[in-house]
């Protein structure tokens, strides 16, 4: 596969801001935080178009999973330019829905914090991480506890999303295959051959999935996965054209750092 843009040379379509979040896991407070902040930019400085795409992993881990994707949900009703990508937990999440595993991702890396926003808890069913009728009976109450709305935003989560010189995605791409080739296995899940790879693509991959202490800017790619659920900190690149600018959202308010400019 050919590549031909860098980061300090990607830019936007002419005139569209793009807002690319990164993982959120249940921190509705550093969502709400974020949204404030981009509502207040985009009514002061209002580019002619906008996109704010959220690179998945909504659920499990933090504390409000329910909360986030009742923002989520609604947020995308009122404007479809939200952007809302699918991540791994995400897709985990419905899979244990249609078939529960105790060896499964949610069961096994963060899905007892999901429930817990839903008022359902693991503690109250037994060892529900042993399966049998302990986990049939948790996954019974879970399955009525989730309100449609947030099936369906679940349900029709896109896998990728282009917007100019950048490919947005949960986890990355394989090297070699084309990006309207890339499998959903490989949006949602690599690392390794991914991470390994020094050589350009056709875009800038956009991306998640693996927590770093600092968002990680790099000339094929960046990654704005900054553990928020567990360091507070959520991370956000904001591109307008050729202008590229970090966000740090912390609970207290925005920073913005000018560090996204050069990888």
């Amino acid at each position: 596969m050919a590549g031909s843009i860098d980061f300090s040379h990607a830019r936007t379509p002419p005139g569209l801001r793009l807002y690319a979040v990164g993982d959120l896991h249940g921190r509705l407070d550093l969502l709400r935080a974020f949204h404030r902040h981009a509502a207040t930019e985009l009514q002061a400085d209002a580019p002619a178009d906008w996109r704010i795409v959220y690179l998945g992993d909504y659920v499990d881990r933090g504390p409000d999973t329910r909360g986030v994707l009742e923002f989520l949900a609604q947020a995308k009703a009122r404007d479809p330019r939200h952007v809302v990508l699918a991540g791994n937990h995400d897709l985990g999440l419905l899979d244990f829905l249609a078939k529960p595993d105790p060896c499964g991702i949610f069961i096994t890396h963060g899905g007892i914090e999901t429930a817990a926003s839903y008022g359902v808890h693991a503690a109250h069913f037994g060892a529900v991480e042993e399966g049998g009728d302990a986990l049939r009976a948790f996954h019974t109450a879970l399955a009525a506890a989730i309100p449609q709305s947030h099936l369906a935003l679940l349900h029709a989560l896109e896998t990728s999303f282009d917007c100019g010189d950048f490919f947005c995605c949960h986890a990355g791409i394989r090297p070699g295959v084309a990006l309207e080739r890339q499998s959903v296995d490989d949006l949602v899940w690599i690392r390794g051959e991914f991470h390994r790879h020094e050589g350009l693509y056709p875009k800038v991959i956009l991306h998640g999935h693996t927590p770093s202490g600092e968002v990680t800017v790099r000339p094929n790619r960046v990654n704005l996965d900054t553990g928020a659920y567990r360091t507070g900190r959520l991370s956000v690149l904001r591109v307008e054209e050729a202008r590229k600018t970090i966000l740090t959202v912390r609970q207290e308010g925005v920073f913005q750092s000018s560090a996204a400019v050069t990888p």
